[in-house]
């Protein structure tokens, strides 16, 4: 049986507030200056880390200026351009099949609804809710990457398993004020504290809350899943 709605409500809360006093800077580490960017930055980092992406990035932004040179350049040339990204063969396809449905759908913008944006080619919610909300200043959602995942899991705000239920749940639990910023507090104490193995239960501002680190949930910290 789970926890009450309303007490995961406040839990969320208490939450925010203390990773907000943590992390005060707490915000997106894709380095990027327009929205074709950082739609392209955002499939980069499927399985990837952000400093890798935006090592990466760096040169790809330099040769390729817009979604016509991605969508002409042949597929190998691309990928080549990507092969120190994880799955850069996969991702070099979705990036030139995106940009070419971006030219002949979109007028060569990259576009503004949850709809039209998990149309492109592999877009999810998880994509299309950071460029929603980093690209366009619409927040309809909240992002769900494997921090987001293992927190709210380890934390007891869901048991859920698959991103899509685990979004939904904490959208009710979750102020829609705090939906941007949650996952980005997430994810900075997911990288500094609560990492996916030998999380620093110790020293977290959060233990005295946390189920997991007080062992009263059936949680492995390593992996964040039941055992």
């Amino acid at each position: 049986m789970g926890t009450p709605l309303e007490s995961r409500e406040t839990q969320a809360e208490t939450v925010i507030e203390r990773l907000e006093e943590a992390y005060p800077d707490s915000t997106i580490s894709l380095r990027y200056s327009n929205r074709l960017e950082l739609l392209i930055a955002v499939i980069l980092s499927a399985q990837c880390t952000d400093e890798r992406v935006n090592t990466e990035t760096e040169h790809l932004f330099e040769k390729y200026g817009g979604a016509e040179d991605y969508a002409n350049a042949p597929e190998e040339e691309l990928a080549e351009d990507l092969n120190s990204i994880t799955y850069y063969n996969s991702k070099a396809g979705y990036i030139k099949s995106s940009c070419e449905t971006i030219l002949e759908e979109h007028d060569g913008e990259v576009p503004d609804t949850m709809d039209e944006l998990t149309e492109l080619s592999g877009v999810g919610r998880k994509t299309a809710n950071v460029v929603l909300q980093h690209g366009h200043d619409v927040v309809e959602g909240i992002v769900v990457d494997t921090h987001v995942q293992r927190l709210t899991r380890r934390l007891g705000l869901t048991e859920e398993q698959r991103p899509e239920a685990i979004e939904q749940e904490l959208m009710e639990i979750v102020p829609e004020g705090y939906w941007q910023q949650f996952t980005h507090l997430c994810i900075d104490h997911g990288r500094a504290t609560c990492t996916a193995r030998n999380p620093d239960c110790s020293d977290c501002v959060l233990a005295d809350i946390c189920p997991s680190a007080k062992g009263d949930s059936e949680v492995d910290l390593a992996s964040g899943e039941p055992w």
